[in-house]
């Protein structure tokens, strides 16, 4: 069922805004929910403010920041491929980001953390053009596509195995940045994601009109007067910057870039003008829940969201396949 953007987008912003006081609210000690809103507006001397403004509102964050670029990433890909199963993932982009990052870590340990973000990037769009390269030598469809992405994200993870065994000493640096896991995320670790997620984000907005041209195939596009294959790079561009931003300071965490993207089209229809604001919306509450849940499975240890997201996605990435496969 379609509802009203009208009232759904601010219902989605109400929920995020939730999904946040919980996180600043929960872990390995519990703070009330009415002392964790007060003291996020007005911090103190308290023990429990401290926690919330050291601690966990830049591991909120980051979560948000990072589910919010990984959504619209996914919807970004999912539209100019005019593919259902596409995903930062699925597509190898967040392998391809991570072994980029580790090559840098290991191979260039004097390089500025504010690199990462670019490398990340060139190792991700070197992946999804290695995706698609594969993909179109036997003709591309959906599942084509995916599978393609699948061994090259293997590809590349095999890489990362082997590049962290032979060099296991200077790897140990990467290993907390790669880990699929939000726990310890700085002030200083959002600062260097903020400009390029941010900006990302808003120039996927202003992209949006773009995409829903794509998304109506070549020969339409083209009638109507589109650059088809300058929208479709810059596009691509904008999802896998989105996901390398991601990927750079929480490591890869699959399957985000999957669900959201379905999941705001169903809410709220295919125009990407509605369906990528909706998607960031979803993106960071979804991921900062995610985040919440994976402190409290096992606490006061914790389990990397990773994982967690991955129990939720692999099911739901098999039921599309398997639709997709029947419309091949």
């Amino acid at each position: 069922m379609k509802l009203r953007p009208a009232a759904l987008l601010p219902l989605a912003a109400l929920t995020l805004l939730l999904s946040v006081l919980l996180s600043l609210a929960l872990g390995a000690t519990d703070i009330p929910l009415p002392d964790a809103a007060r003291l996020l507006l007005r911090p103190d001397d308290s023990t429990d403010s401290l926690v919330i403004h050291t601690l966990r509102l830049p591991r909120t964050l980051v979560a948000a920041l990072a589910g919010a670029a990984l959504g619209v990433s996914g919807l970004l890909l999912q539209g100019v491929t005019r593919n259902p199963l596409a995903d930062p993932g699925i597509l190898g982009v967040e392998a391809g980001g991570a072994l980029a990052i580790l090559i840098m870590v290991v191979f260039f340990p004097a390089a500025p953390a504010a690199l990462f973000v670019p490398a990340a990037f060139l190792g991700g769009l070197l992946a999804a053009a290695a995706a698609y390269g594969a993909a179109r030598t036997a003709g591309v469809t959906p599942l084509r596509l995916a599978l393609a992405g699948v061994a090259v994200a293997s590809l590349a993870a095999a890489a990362t195995r082997a590049v962290q065994i032979l060099f296991e000493e200077r790897a140990q640096g990467a290993l907390f940045a790669l880990s699929g896991s939000l726990a310890g995320r700085t002030w200083e670790q959002l600062a260097q994601i903020a400009p390029w997620l941010a900006g990302g984000l808003l120039l996927s907005l202003l992209a949006a009109p773009r995409v829903n041209v794509l998304t109506l195939g070549e020969d339409v596009a083209r009638s109507l007067g589109a650059r088809t294959e300058r929208d479709r790079v810059i596009v691509t561009g904008l999802g896998v910057l989105l996901a390398a931003g991601s990927v750079s300071v929480c490591g890869p965490i699959g399957f985000v870039g999957l669900i959201v993207p379905h999941a705001a089209r169903a809410l709220i229809g295919p125009d990407h003008r509605l369906s990528l604001p909706l998607a960031a919306l979803l993106g960071a509450g979804f991921l900062t829940l995610a985040d919440t849940a994976a402190r409290l499975i096992d606490r006061p240890a914790e389990t990397p969201v990773g994982i967690l997201v991955a129990a939720v996605g692999a099911p739901f990435f098999v039921l599309i396949a398997r639709r997709a496969g029947r419309r091949d």
